[in-house]
């Protein structure tokens, strides 16, 4: 298994100069619709539990933000560990190239159904959490612009639209955690995702961290 080091270069390179990257057909269509699989089947058996907002005891349930259902992944199956496994790679590029110093990555499924959205947020604050790179992978076939469910990319300042993208299948968004702004635009059909985060440790004698 091994990344295409020509997008890698593109990647750290615009991680760099503008804190994000939308990188085509970074997971191969048939690792995303095994994904995919999963997503559906977890949502018929009644697995997946609404996403919350905040972290660890601060959590809190709000429609009026966020509307996702989530299912975080554990590794279990052939398809999530392949997936891990490509993560871990990228991880070790980051940490080589840019010395981030990124510890672990967690992710988890997300299924926006008919109408669902994520207003503009940060998924860390500084000084506040340990989340330093996010990424968010889409596992629907053959989605149209027309379908929503876009990821807006907004400038560190929060106050104008830097990109505009479309959930195709096998793509991949990477961007800093605690500097870009992005929101999930209410998307027409149902949407499944996986975004995922790589971590710094920052364990304590007293906290471990992460927890789960």
């Amino acid at each position: 298994m091994s990344l295409d080091p020509i997008a890698i270069e593109h990647l750290l390179d615009n991680l760099v100069e503008k804190g994000w990257y939308e990188w085509p057909e970074a997971i191969s269509a048939s690792l995303c619709l095994a994904l995919l699989n999963e997503v559906i089947n977890a949502d018929e058996k009644g697995q997946l539990k609404k996403a919350g907002i905040g972290r660890g005891d601060e959590q809190q349930l709000n429609t009026e933000v966020r509307r996702d259902q989530i299912r975080w992944l554990t590794g279990e199956t052939e398809a999530q560990a392949q997936f891990l496994a490509t993560m871990a790679l990228l991880q070790q590029e980051i940490n080589r190239a840019l010395f981030m110093g990124l510890f672990e990555y967690e992710a988890h499924y997300a299924l926006y159904q008919e109408g669902d959205f994520y207003k503009q947020h940060l998924d860390s604050f500084k000084g506040q959490a340990n989340r330093m790179v996010s990424t968010v992978l889409y596992l629907n076939p053959d989605w149209q612009k027309e379908n929503g469910g876009e990821l807006v990319i907004y400038a560190k300042d929060g106050t104008s639209v830097e990109a505009t993208i479309i959930p195709s299948i096998g793509k991949l968004a990477v961007f800093l955690s605690e500097e870009i702004p992005h929101e999930v635009l209410p998307t027409k059909l149902a949407r499944a995702s996986i975004a995922g985060w790589f971590r710094c440790n920052s364990s304590t004698a007293q906290i471990v961290n992460p927890a789960h």
